[in-house]
């Protein structure tokens, strides 16, 4: 249902079972999927598109222009997937010429007041706390939660099933699997519960605690410790993936607490 006191431009592409409620703007340049649900004050601005089944509450602004100086106004997109909630004053820009998108995907949660800057990348099943802020093309990898308060700088990336303390400043790369907290941030175990409960078995969760072991608590510098995983411990997507984390890292990887 479309609410005859909100504005569709005639050119916006609705999907069946779309309820658009009183004094929301649905700019032109718009893809909207089946059964979502647009709350009244919602601002859908050219170059959004949005997936099936997400709820885009009061006040949220999706697909704003980028607040970055560099953009001359470039034909870009906020691309929204299923099943994401937008809550109430959150923000997510459009991309630039940079990266030509903004991405956010399936299942995620925004609550209110965070703001996703420009080319951002995020991954599914991901959930930023309150007044979260993310900086221009941050990424971050699937099942991660950003506690409230939460302060990313930009090109960071955050490692899968991080989780990180609220009120935290992401200044360099958060790599996966863990708990990060403290002020510098700094590695402060293995997030055991969240990979409990998404049902990683005992074995694969000692495993890559004795791999954060060798690279926070051995006493190696992190190419060291990163040859020393690759000798003794066997190949697999854990392993791999930290190992690539670390080596890819352009910003620097937080250390361990001082």
């Amino acid at each position: 249902m479309i609410s005859k006191l909100a504005f569709v431009h005639p050119e916006a592409r609705i999907g069946e079972n779309v309820t658009v409620e009183p004094f929301a703007y649905i700019a032109g340049n718009v893809v909207i999927g089946d059964g979502t649900w647009v709350g009244p004050n919602a601002v859908i601005m050219d170059g959004a598109r949005i997936g099936m089944r997400c709820r885009i509450f009061p006040g949220a602004v999706v697909s704003g222009i980028p607040q970055d100086l560099k953009f001359k106004g470039e034909e870009t997109l906020a691309i929204i997937g299923n099943d994401t909630s937008v809550r109430e004053g959150a923000t997510v820009n459009r991309g630039t010429a940079s990266a030509g998108k903004t991405v956010v995907g399936d299942n995620c949660l925004l609550m209110a007041g965070t703001h996703i800057g420009h080319d951002c990348m995020l991954g599914n099943n991901i959930i930023l706390g309150n007044t979260t802020g993310l900086a221009g093309e941050v990424k971050i990898d699937d099942h991660a939660i950003i506690s409230a308060g939460t302060l990313v700088h930009q090109f960071s990336r955050i490692g899968a099933h991080v989780i990180i303390g609220g009120g935290a400043r992401v200044r360099i790369d958060v790599p996966p699997f863990i708990k990060a907290d403290r002020d510098p941030l700094a590695y402060m175990g293995l997030n055991t519960v969240g990979l409990t409960r998404r049902s990683f078995p005992k074995e694969r969760i000692d495993e890559i605690h004795n791999i954060y072991r060798a690279i926070y608590q051995s006493g190696m510098n992190n190419s060291q410790a990163l040859e020393h995983v690759e000798k003794n411990f066997t190949p697999g997507p854990d392993r791999d993936y930290i190992i690539e984390f670390f080596r890819k890292s352009e910003r620097g990887v937080i250390r361990g607490p001082r």
